[in-house]
């Protein structure tokens, strides 16, 4: 494909760079989602551009992944935390809070998501204004 097929689909140089990668290799990829879990995720992790998020996000939606939790992930941790804690966590204390559910740690996540737990809000509060009385 041109390069420029590539930027008009949104795909920057370094994405496209991995899109390419894991095409080369996927015949052997197809193993991954036969091993599942650890292993296959490990697998996935192989591949140059492929990190422990994307290889989690790929092993929930292609083979169902109980415990593929995606560290990495700008909201997760502090939904858990929130729900669980009260406070927002990092990476390292999603891990140590979720250690309990393994090996379903990803469907805990998902059950607090359903339950709409979510980090509380701060936001400006801005008083509603009455336009009938101007």
């Amino acid at each position: 494909m041109p390069e420029w097929t590539w930027h008009r689909a949104g795909v920057d140089l370094s994405r496209r760079t991995t899109l390419v990668a894991l095409a080369r290799v996927a015949h052997r990829l197809e193993r991954a989602a036969g091993l599942g879990g650890a292993r296959g995720r490990a697998l996935l992790r192989t591949v140059p551009g492929v990190g422990v998020w994307t290889a989690a996000e790929v092993a929930q939606r292609a083979w169902g992944d109980p415990d593929a939790v995606s560290f990495g992930d700008f909201h997760i941790p502090s939904v858990v935390g929130h729900a669980l804690l009260g406070h927002d966590l990092d990476d390292d204390g999603l891990a140590e809070v979720l250690a309990p559910y393994a090996p379903q740690r990803q469907r805990a996540v998902r059950y607090l998501e359903a339950a709409g737990f979510s980090r509380p809000r701060f936001g400006p509060r801005h008083p509603v204004r009455d336009y009938r009385a101007i």
